[in-house]
């Protein structure tokens, strides 16, 4: 069984309302998906998400096709695709960075390796440890009130107890505010984080981290930009409340860096910026070793790319902070025939072969951009 043919597809996906960061609102979701075949007819999927073009990072989703198209997939064709940690070396060695697009192909390799041998994609890492793990929602309308309401409505349906909230865009100090209010609304039936996106100087993370510390928020995200390694070091330093590194989190040397000088005491994990599923692993292997808190980040994929990120965060013993992958509930549609179940507060880790999704065939051809 070799690898045949590989297609990229780059595919824009409507969310229900808008979702707003630091540096960009989501309005449409662009995501690219991955087709492998081998030469007795298989197919493997896979997808990665990118956020507002260049704007969250350097892997836009127009270079991680021309890169996979004209650089990658040379080296892949008729590779074993069981031998996916040999090809990803080989990947390694003649294309450097471009970690979106290894993460996107690796996994497209897994999913077919995993298809052929009849079993889920995790039985390749160790098997699962857990069934399902805790998912958080992002509370996102900027409307207190509003964001209180859904709070109370998702803990009533039980489909989340953990929230986070964007504050890295407007006024620090309206931001904060407007967080408190939520924690004293909800905070004892649930757990409310907060995510910066980079937005703040050092000055501004010093004052607003105290109110939230002293305002019982469980957790803050990147308050810094990526450069800033002292300055995450000093705040992780200062504070009680976990300081969490996500956008300077990203390859194996940037946690190993990270976990050396405490620029953070927790790491999010997104399988496309550790550049696959096997990268990812070893960061959280370093994270684990080193005391670091573990978070199943997303880069709000939908159905196809949490199913892999899922797969793969069940085999990790602990998710300290558990995951965030509510994408495929942000969409108006999906790409695939079954859907990711949430139930219990928790998202249930898909089964099947491969990483347990059916793609839709009809649905990708629609949304894929002419």
């Amino acid at each position: 069984m070799k690898i045949h043919s590989v297609d990229v597809f780059i595919v824009d996906l409507p969310t229900v309302r808008p979702h707003q960061l630091a540096m960009h609102t989501i309005v449409t979701q662009t995501i690219v998906v991955a087709r492998l075949k081998d030469d007795e007819g298989r197919e493997g999927w896979s997808e990665v998400a990118t956020i507002g073009g260049a704007s969250y990072g350097e892997s836009t989703p127009e270079a991680i096709k021309v890169n996979i198209d004209r650089y990658i997939t040379p080296i892949v064709i008729g590779k074993e695709p069981v031998h996916f940690d040999k090809i990803m070396y080989e990947v390694s060695k003649h294309v450097r960075g471009n970690y979106f697009a290894k993460a996107l192909i690796e996994a497209a390799i897994i999913d077919l390796a995993a298809r052929a041998k009849e079993v889920p994609a995790y039985e390749l890492f160790g098997g699962k440890i857990h069934s399902s793990l805790p998912v958080a929602w992002t509370l996102a309308s900027g409307d207190t009130e509003k964001d209180i309401e859904e709070a109370k409505e998702l803990l009533g349906q039980r489909r989340h107890n953990i929230f986070k909230l964007k504050i890295g865009k407007g006024d620090p100090n309206k931001n904060v505010e407007h967080v408190l209010k939520i924690n004293s609304a909800v905070g004892n039936e649930a757990r409310i984080t907060v995510d910066v996106n980079q937005a703040w100087d050092e000055d501004t993370a010093n004052y607003c981290i105290a109110a939230l510390q002293d305002g019982g928020i469980s957790m803050v995200e990147q308050p810094l930009p990526t450069w800033n390694h002292e300055g995450m070091a000093r705040l992780t330093s200062r504070f009680r409340v976990p300081i969490m590194a996500d956008e300077a989190a990203n390859t194996v040397q940037d946690v190993f860096q990270i976990a050396k000088h405490r620029a953070g005491n927790s790491i999010a994990l997104k399988v496309c910026k550790a550049g696959g599923l096997t990268q990812t692993k070893k960061v959280a292997a370093i994270a684990e070793g080193s005391g670091l808190g573990l978070y199943g980040g997303t880069m709000i994929e939908s159905s196809l790319g949490t199913a892999i990120c899922a797969q793969l965060y069940s085999t990790l013993p602990e998710l300290k902070f558990g995951t965030e992958l509510f994408g495929p509930l942000l969409f108006k549609d999906n790409l695939t025939l079954n859907n990711i179940t949430y139930e219990n507060f928790e998202i249930v880790i898909p089964d099947g072969p491969g990483f347990g999704m059916e793609v839709d065939k009809e649905k990708l051809k629609h949304y894929t951009r002419e």
